[in-house]
């Protein structure tokens, strides 16, 4: 069974599944690349990573997601696990059960600025990467990898 971290689903309530693959990324100086969105509501940092989008298998959906939301390429090494995360998605307007693919990789070459409005690269140590993602799941998988000297 696939852990769940966040609040429990409503009952009576729908949801749509929807995968998404996030990246734990390590640069070559030890730091952590993350990713920080902004809209008019919150800011919140977060492993890179995205929605899968159907026919697209998880790690080319992540090195998409990844270079979209830091401008950066990455190579992924190995999968960490998965989680899942029930939730209101505003800008789809549905009831997601959110199923996130963790990976840990390492951070390639910068091709541009974030191609993704409202997001922006962020490098952090590696000892406070796990306390600045917002998603408790994420931050789970970051702390684990980070704590076993990935």
């Amino acid at each position: 069974m696939t852990r769940r971290y966040g609040t429990p689903p409503h009952r009576n309530q729908g949801y749509r599944l929807r995968p998404g693959a996030y990246a734990l990324l390590l640069g070559t100086d030890g730091r952590v690349l993350l990713t920080e969105q902004t809209t008019p509501d919150f800011t919140e940092v977060q492993l890179p990573g995205g929605g899968i989008d159907p026919g697209e298998s998880p790690v080319p959906a992540l090195t998409r997601e990844v270079l979209e939301e830091t401008g950066y390429r990455c190579r992924i090494r190995r999968r960490l696990g998965a989680f899942r995360h029930f939730t209101y998605m505003v800008e789809y307007g549905f009831f997601a059960e959110k199923l996130c693919h963790v990976y840990l990789g390492q951070v390639g070459t910068r091709l541009s600025d974030p191609r993704e409005a409202g997001h922006r690269a962020l490098w952090v140590a590696q000892h406070a990467a796990a306390d600045l993602i917002e998603s408790e799941g994420a931050s789970a998988f970051a702390y684990a990898a980070l704590s076993r000297g990935v």
